[in-house]
């Protein structure tokens, strides 16, 4: 593994997951691998289990950690080749990350969408122009069209708690006051696309995700049916991809309660974190014994454990 910025960089998952597992059982087992070696975690966003958990990986490998908030902390940087820098963006990303690859011997990168130019998020456009100029290998804390990472720790909760061999796993949308991201749910979909899962996705009109995501997979616009004997129900908001990041419903009737697990097969309820109580889902579903969000959120860590691992042992 050269990069990871794509669920598309891996070639085994269950391979992958072996590997998680492994360091979940014994963290410090590989703690020479990273010896003498740092990680760059570059952020343009706000972060909270992204960035603990990549640290606390890095750690367990034996990795030094140097951590920047870009927009805040470092000059504000330029992406677009040709212009005449007059303006606020002191520093090109050209000569940017050559000079951080020289400090690191992997960057990590965290942007977010613009939620308005759909070709510019869809390309990946900060984690693509570090992964061009770079020297060294480059991993997404989640991209304008991707977290990766979260989709592996997400697919290791699903092994760790799944009663049978081929679960029947849900990815609902749900409200929000916000238009939020497609990288999520576009992760989740992948990963289950490689997984032996029964995958369904429900939405209502107008929140289909990309198509050459969602390619051969059942999208249900009911979501009482789609619940019928699922195992896992994985609740998250996306704003609209045909109408790029536009909010068209705040439909309550979309939120998580108890009353629609009665419709599972006794589902675990995930959710990537953070999440609004009592819009995507009902407290009495996230406090209940179905909700399994906080181990999900442990799994960051050994997922990303993983991923670094594997780029170290390549080094």
């Amino acid at each position: 593994m050269k990069h990871f910025t794509s669920v598309d960089d891996i070639q085994d998952l269950n391979a992958l997951l072996d590997i998680a597992q492994n360091h979940k059982q014994n963290p410090f087992a590989n703690e020479d691998l990273g010896r003498r070696k740092t990680i760059g975690l570059l952020f343009f966003n706000p972060s909270l289990r992204t960035r603990l958990s990549t640290q606390k990986a890095a750690s367990n490998l034996g990795m030094q950690a140097m951590v920047m908030n870009l927009n805040t902390e470092g000059w504000l940087l330029e992406f677009e080749d040709g212009v005449v820098m007059n303006g606020n963006k002191a520093e090109h990303i050209r000569e940017a990350a050559q000079v951080v690859s020289q400090y690191c011997d992997i960057l990590a990168v965290r942007s977010f969408p613009t939620l308005a130019d759909k070709q510019k998020d869809v390309s990946e456009h900060v984690i693509s122009a570090f992964k061009k100029f770079a020297s060294v290998p480059i991993v997404s804390l989640e991209g304008s069209s991707e977290h990766p990472l979260q989709a592996v720790a997400d697919a290791l909760t699903i092994r760790e708690f799944k009663t049978k061999n081929r679960p029947k796993v849900v990815l609902t949308w749900a409200p929000h006051p916000k238009a939020l991201p497609h990288a999520v749910p576009n992760s989740f979909a992948k990963i289950m696309k490689l997984s032996d899962v029964d995958f369904i996705i429900t939405n209502p009109d107008g929140y289909d995700l990309d198509p050459k995501i969602t390619n051969g997979v059942t999208i249900e616009r009911d979501q009482n049916k789609a619940f019928e004997n699922a195992d896992f129900i994985y609740a998250k908001n996306w704003s609209s991809f045909e109408n790029y990041g536009q909010i068209l419903s705040q439909d309550l009737s979309w939120t998580i309660t108890s009353e629609k697990l009665k419709l599972t097969n006794s589902a675990k309820f995930m959710h990537c974190l953070p999440v609004r109580r009592n819009m995507i889902v009902s407290d009495e579903v996230l406090d209940s014994e179905s909700s399994i969000v906080i181990p999900q959120a442990n799994n960051r860590t050994f997922a990303a454990q993983a991923v670094l691992s594997e780029i170290l042992k390549n080094q």
